[in-house]
């Protein structure tokens, strides 16, 4: 299993698909949006992380999309765990203008002798994947702040995901974060590398 975390719009969609690996999409495992569970934000962008300026803020009572609190992770490994140990594995499909799982697809190794798992939530699978004796590589991404605010401003606003005032307040504290985001998923395992890094080095990876 290769984990590929990163921020929102650090380019991990675009290099799964420049590999042409099997993909398990992590963002699938999300709460829906009924789920009593979810967090919420309750006062400026990350209050359980830290204060961000007043300009950053977004409206309190929405939910916190970004606490990995909003998703499944003890699923998600269990997913990847069928999937690396049998070869196929039934996911869930999560669609964010039904604000809700919608279904489920089944994903196949089809011989590959590698799978990814990309997600802004996926440094939080690599420590299981690494004690279950899953773990291939491990990589998060980086990106300049502006780079990723612009790439996930434009896709956003693309599929209607929030209001516009919204996505780009939102934006603008997940660029305030980002350095604390990508340290984070160091601290758990994950190895920090451009797109273009990654690229190689999954290429490189010996495989049996």
């Amino acid at each position: 299993m290769i984990v590929l975390a990163g921020p929102s719009g650090s380019g991990k969609s675009h290099l799964a698909e420049r590999l042409a690996l099997p993909l398990l999409r992590l963002d699938d495992f999300y709460r829906d949006g009924s789920d009593p569970a979810l967090p919420r934000i309750t006062s400026g962008a990350n209050p359980s992380r830290r204060l961000v300026p007043r300009l950053l803020r977004t409206s309190t009572g929405l939910v916190d999309w970004d606490d990995p609190a909003s998703w499944l992770c003890s699923e998600a490994v269990e997913a990847l765990a069928t999937l690396c140990r049998t070869g196929t594995v039934e996911t869930p499909v999560y669609s964010i203008s039904a604000n809700g799982r919608t279904g489920t697809q089944t994903l196949s190794l089809s011989g590959s002798p590698l799978v990814m798992a990309e997600g802004i939530f996926a440094h939080h699978v690599v420590a299981p994947l690494r004690a279950a004796g899953l773990l291939a590589a491990a990589y998060c991404l980086r990106q300049h702040p502006a780079v990723t605010f612009w790439r996930r401003l434009t896709r956003d606003l693309r599929e209607h995901r929030k209001p516009p005032l919204v996505l780009v307040r939102r934006g603008l504290a997940l660029a305030h974060d980002q350095r604390r985001l990508v340290a984070e998923a160091v601290s758990l395992g994950c190895t920090p590398v451009s797109a273009d890094e990654a690229f190689r080095l999954v290429r490189a990876l010996p495989v049996s």
